[in-house]
């Protein structure tokens, strides 16, 4: 059940984009926008905390009609549409870039650069868009990686060659993999490819929120937080309210304040905000 008080403290709201705010075509329900319009005449906000790139996320936003600053890249970046300025970004280093793209060569796997703007990719390695499961990111194929090491906000391995994708992530372990964050896992449309996925350390989507509700100046327990994945519990270990469609993992569900009858395809959000609403009005 919805708890009445709670929902009258929310001031702020935070969406996961693939699997919550979005349907499976990746489309915002009529529904869910028309509310999202209803609660921001009430001085509710809204912004986004996704796995996508910040350019990305951009249509979105001007979709809904969104201005806050927004959580890119699982909390590498947080950055507004109409600002230049980044409320947070998380460079690797170079050292890790280039050790990287010398691994992928040496093992003959396919790796990207991922940048604010664009997934880089060379010839070599020309079915990474194919590959690779970032969503409405623009792909830009450049003749060399040289001019790209020192602005990249992640990095992804992709292939069907397990054991040498597990390769490289084993030779990117302790000491030199100090200062960065790594996943291994399978992917969930491509079946038999394999990523590897590094990142600085420290950039989650809960870390971000902090950071961002805290430019905001907002409290956590005046912010709802919707999600679906793993890459969103972090954000539900926090004081937020915590939002979970009926197609989220059980271990989010299991963390999650309300579990939604609905699914992402069923337009979730609409289930919740439709109770924001009426917890506002009342």
């Amino acid at each position: 059940m919805f708890d009445l008080n709670k929902l009258k403290k929310i001031e702020f709201i935070l969406f996961d984009v693939d699997g919550t705010l979005v349907n499976d075509a990746g489309e915002i329900g009529e529904r869910t926008k028309q509310l999202v319009m209803n609660l921001k005449k009430l001085g509710v906000n809204f912004s986004f905390a996704s796995g996508r790139l910040h350019s990305a996320l951009i249509p979105l936003a001007e979709e809904l009609k969104l201005y806050s600053p927004m959580i890119s890249l699982d909390g590498t970046v947080i950055k507004s549409i109409s600002e230049k300025n980044f409320v947070y970004r998380s460079y690797l280093k170079e050292k890790h870039v280039k050790k990287a793209i010398e691994l992928s060569e040496k093992y003959m796997v396919n790796i990207a650069l991922c940048h604010n703007d664009a997934i880089y990719f060379t010839e070599q390695n020309s079915v990474i868009p194919k590959l690779m499961e970032k969503f409405g990111a623009p792909y830009k194929e450049v003749e060399s990686y040289d001019n790209l090491t020192n602005s990249t906000l992640e990095l992804v391995f992709a292939g069907d060659n397990r054991p040498a994708v597990a390769y490289i992530r084993d030779k990117f372990i302790f000491p030199f993999s100090i200062g960065t964050s790594i996943s291994f896992f399978r992917s969930q449309t491509h079946e038999s490819i394999y990523y590897l996925e590094i990142r600085r350390s420290g950039s989650s989507k809960g870390k971000a929120m902090k950071r961002l509700l805290k430019h905001l100046n907002i409290q956590e327990d005046k912010t709802a937080v919707l999600g679906d994945w793993y890459n969103d519990i972090s954000m539900f270990e926090s004081k937020a309210l915590k939002i979970a469609p009926s197609n989220a993992i059980s271990e989010l569900k299991n963390k999650a304040d309300l579990v939604l009858k609905k699914s992402n395809n069923q337009e979730a959000a609409a289930e919740f905000l439709e109770e924001l609403l009426k917890a506002k009005m009342s």
